[in-house]
């Protein structure tokens, strides 16, 4: 009877959605998902939520530059963001002159928006095209099925696409490809920045503060996307007018309360939530540890650099914050893994697996094929991560490597005069946009020290040909300085930095000339050498596991098809919705965690000139003042700044609206707490908390602190 239980209790963690865990997709929620929804405090249809006829809430979300989340938020096309989303945007409008990263910016009309790189995507539609790739793919083996795929995708994506309207079809796999699902796309490429406060109260806590619960962090910007007046997409034009949004979220300031409904919509990158335990054992043991120690060793010398000099800071912010983000939560990744045995709970269930699976051929041998497959791969996981997070950690380096596809070109037999000064041109394009990021003094100390974690972590039958022998005519390969003086003379020898030396290969570009560059000769050696022997092994191990999950995932719901129907897919960077609620919790013995945090929070942790908890004099005039204007929420007395949910949510979703039952913003995702950061693997149901900044406080900052009463009249704040 209690193994009888405990195979019940382990089907259901592993695989159906249990209180508020779920990223489901909008246009396929069943029955009891929307029951559901209606119960815990949702207003709102079905059509409401998700239609192709009517105007709905899909509408008002997009896909926001490269992997984050906005919502529309007035009829103009006004745009709401997390701060770190539009983060490099930011600091490429800003000089040092004109600093909008610091100082904070924004426009107090149109004229007055600022240009960016950006684009941003609405859904028009979801169509699932499980029949059609299925009949592209029929017959095939595993490995050529994986080699076809693209092709039946484009078969597939090309017949919805609209070039002259922006519009273009993306194909996802579900449930480790048993099930393909489109998503239809119009893409905008003018998007202005309209403001943004200052990063002391856009990144207000820092990396202290990050993944953390109580947070104080404005972490908002605001954009607008522009249209010809067609409203059809296209470039940047200054005769461009604002877009007429399908349906834009009214933005409330009525406040919330322990236990409120929250629904949010966005795009949440990826979870692996179906994974199996010799995955988990190779991310405990090998991965995150390296990466960990890897993006530590480098942000230590990117931030000596940058508290030295506020050009640094700003010419290095964006990708020092992208760095950080991540190496705090893969540490915090494996040791919640740990803490929750996450491994043997796998293990559990893949017992129970097994045992259902003895008979049935195409699934008893699965979990004997995983651990031939893991074992043929696991010698050489660590010099994966050494490559992809140390030895091309060092933007020289990642640079460097980035013109193997000039020799490529170079020892091409045949290659034409015009296909060489085409990739020549390229790479010099590329040179550029380098050279005015790159920061000479922590890039030497980093390409010093991944060399050196290289030699002395990584198996020696593993390493490049001849390359330490080169570094060894500089010293001891086991003393540190020795890799300082070679990184000085690689620094001081290569074209890369001698626009001389550069000019003169550029105009008679050979491959001997470039393969003698010390820099690219270092590169290189590692991506070659990775290329030749380990990306296959890579490739091979992929493709097995892809096709044992394949046959797993179908397992698991032919084992159990009532729990099946009540699956959700892994998060794909594919619009989905959570539902949950507004939500205190106690993370541990005695510890209370209320379930918003307050501008008296805020004065509690405030440091005059710190690097992380400093703020600008205005914030400070003001808060002291208690002058919260319209914003504050009366039975506090006090200004909210931000409040946790129990919504299921991970990378992708930052910036995404949290809407009330009423279909209203109340807030913007931006993080998740620390106690569960294994969310990626396994969501907790009692612990696991969405961070969000309270719309109440980002609109105070745009008013109060910001002085844009024009943003705020087109907003129109709702009270209802």
């Amino acid at each position: 009877m209690k193994k009888l239980l405990l195979s019940v209790i382990l089907i259901s963690t592993m695989l159906v959605s249990r209180a508020d865990e779920g990223m489901w997709l909008p246009m396929l929620l069943g029955k009891q998902v929307y029951e559901n929804m209606v119960k815990r405090g949702l207003k709102l249809t079905k059509e409401q939520l998700y239609s192709i006829n009517k105007a709905s809430l899909k509408d008002a979300i997009i896909i926001f530059g490269r992997g984050c989340t906005g919502e529309i938020v007035s009829d103009q096309g006004l745009i709401f963001t997390n701060h770190h989303c539009g983060y490099d945007a930011i600091a490429k409008a800003s000089s040092v002159d004109h600093n909008y990263l610091r100082d904070g910016f924004y426009a107090f009309n149109k004229d007055q928006e600022l240009q960016t790189d950006l684009t941003v995507q609405f859904l028009v539609r979801i169509d699932d095209v499980t029949a059609e790739v299925e009949a592209g793919l029929k017959g095939l083996s595993w490995a050529d099925r994986t080699k076809k795929m693209q092709e039946v995708y484009k078969s597939i994506t090309d017949k919805v696409a609209d070039k002259e309207n922006g519009v273009s079809g993306r194909i996802y796999s579900m449930f480790k490809d048993n099930q393909y699902i489109m998503y239809v796309y119009k893409t905008y490429k003018d998007i202005r920045l309209v403001g943004t406060p200052p990063e002391s109260v856009g990144k207000f806590g820092g990396d202290t503060d990050n993944w953390e619960w109580p947070r104080h962090t404005g972490d908002f910007s605001v954009f607008r996307v522009y249209a010809a007046k067609d409203g059809k997409p296209t470039e940047f034009n200054k005769a461009n007018v604002p877009l007429k949004p399908k349906h834009f979220l009214p933005v409330s300031i009525k406040g919330i309360k322990d236990g409120d409904y929250a629904m949010i919509y966005g795009y949440p990158g990826g979870t692996n939530r179906y994974e199996t335990s010799y995955g988990i054992k190779l991310k405990n043991e090998i991965e995150n540890p390296s990466l960990v120690g890897l993006r530590d060793m480098r942000l230590k010398y990117m931030h000596e650099q940058m508290i030295k000099d506020p050009a640094v800071k700003l010419k290095l912010a964006s990708d020092y914050a992208g760095i950080a983000n991540y190496w705090k939560f893969f540490d915090g990744e494996t040791k919640q893994l740990i803490k929750f045995n996450t491994y043997g709970q796998k293990q559990q269930f893949e017992n129970e697996f097994t045992t259902w699976a003895k008979g049935k051929p195409d699934y008893e041998n699965i979990f004997t094929e995983y651990e031939k497959n893991y074992a043929a791969w696991t010698p050489y996981a660590k010099h994966r991560q050494y490559l992809r997070e140390g030895i091309l950690g060092s933007p020289l380096s990642a640079f460097a490597a980035s013109m193997l596809s000039l020799e490529t070109v170079l020892t091409k037999a045949g290659a034409t005069a015009e296909e060489i000064k085409k990739a020549v041109a390229a790479v010099d394009e590329a040179r550029t946009g380098f050279l005015k990021s790159e920061d000479m003094p922590s890039d030497k100390n980093i390409l010093a020290a991944v060399a050196k974690s290289f030699y002395t972590d990584i198996d020696k039958s593993q390493h490049p040909e001849k390359i330490f022998d080169k570094i060894g005519a500089f010293g001891d390969l086991n003393d540190e300085a020795t890799y300082k003086k070679w990184a000085q003379d690689v620094f001081a020898r290569t074209m890369i930095f001698d626009d001389a030396k550069w000019k003169a290969f550029s105009d008679a570009p050979t491959a001997m000339v470039l393969q003698d560059d010390p820099a690219y000769d270092f590169a290189i050696s590692f991506v070659k050498n990775y290329n030749a022997k380990y990306m296959p092994l890579f490739t091979a191990f992929n493709n097995k596991n892809n096709e044992l999950g394949h046959a797993y995932l179908k397992g698991i719901m032919e084992r159990n098809p009532a729990a099946a129907a009540k699956m959700y897919p892994d998060a794909n960077f594919s619009m989905r919705v959570s539902y949950g609620n507004v939500k205190s919790y106690k993370p541990k013995d005695a510890i209370f965690c209320d379930y918003v945090t307050t501008a008296k929070g805020i004065m509690e942790k405030y440091v005059p000139g710190d690097y992380e908890f400093d703020l600008p004099a205005k914030e400070v005039e003001l808060l002291k003042k208690k002058d919260f204007g319209p914003y504050m929420d009366k039975n506090r007395n006090d200004l909210v700044v931000a409040f946790i949910t129990t919504n299921d949510i991970t990378g992708g979703n930052s910036g995404s609206p949290v809407i009330d039952g009423n279909g209203q913003l109340i807030g913007l995702a931006f993080d998740g707490n620390y106690e569960a950061l294994s969310h990626k693997i396994a969501f907790d149901k009692d612990l696991n908390r969405t961070i969000c900044v309270d719309v109440r406080y980002v609109l105070w900052c745009i008013d109060k602190l910001g002085g844009a009463k024009n943003l705020i009249d087109e907003i129109k704040p709702v009270t209802k």
